[in-house]
């Protein structure tokens, strides 16, 4: 089966958790994600890739983490990497390590929508809608974590309806494992597409100039 070419009209960009606690090297999460940033180079990467979808015309989403009191009061069984997160208020809605990385801040153009709170980057946010109103029909993700949000996010915009892809390498995981789990097992159980960014972006099919 051939590879599909996304319109880059109908194709949005899902950055997932490019956030300081992620990415900057005081983060609270930098010291044990660090090593696996700097092996996937992942900054840059995604640096680029959102450079270069947005001259393709492709709109950029940004689905940020975000916690703050209160923000498990209903939620009866709290996974326990979720609880060392609210603990150590990660994320932590207002504070530095929940701002976008310094240079992945959201552009004019883009879209930000609201904070998810565990691994889905469509409960309990607006993404959805969002998605809907600018009538998108394929999804790219990346950003963090390869196994937990890029998956769980990619496996709603599946179940959604959505033409899901992710790129290989424009996320990171903790654990090398982890990481080779989501890209040889899930990734290709998940997604319509499972492609590098240049890929991707060759694929993005621009309207001609008038």
């Amino acid at each position: 089966m051939s590879a599909p070419t996304y319109p880059h009209a109908r194709t949005a960009l899902v950055l997932i958790d490019p956030l300081n606690d992620f990415l900057a090297e005081d983060g609270k999460l930098g010291g044990q994600i660090g090593p696996m940033l700097e092996r996937t180079d992942l900054r840059a990467q995604l640096i680029r890739l959102a450079e270069a979808a947005r001259q393709a015309g492709v709109t950029v989403f940004y689905a940020p983490h975000g916690l703050h009191e209160g923000v498990f009061d209903d939620v009866r069984h709290v996974l326990p990497r979720f609880r060392f997160a609210f603990d150590n208020q990660v994320f932590w809605e207002g504070t530095y390590g929940a701002d976008f990385y310094p240079e992945l801040r959201p552009q004019e153009g883009d879209v930000v929508v609201g904070r998810h709170h565990m691994f889905d980057s469509f409960a309990g946010t607006d993404l959805q809608d969002q998605l809907a109103a600018r009538g998108i029909e394929y999804v790219v993700l990346a950003g963090l974590t390869s196994q937990t949000c890029v998956e769980g996010t990619g496996r709603h915009a599946l179940e959604a309806g959505y033409h899901v892809t992710f790129l290989t390498d424009a996320v990171a995981e903790f654990t090398e494992e982890a990481h080779r789990a989501a890209l040889e097992i899930s990734y290709p159980t998940y997604g319509h597409e499972v492609t590098t960014i240049d890929e991707f972006l060759a694929a993005v099919e621009v309207s001609p100039a008038p």
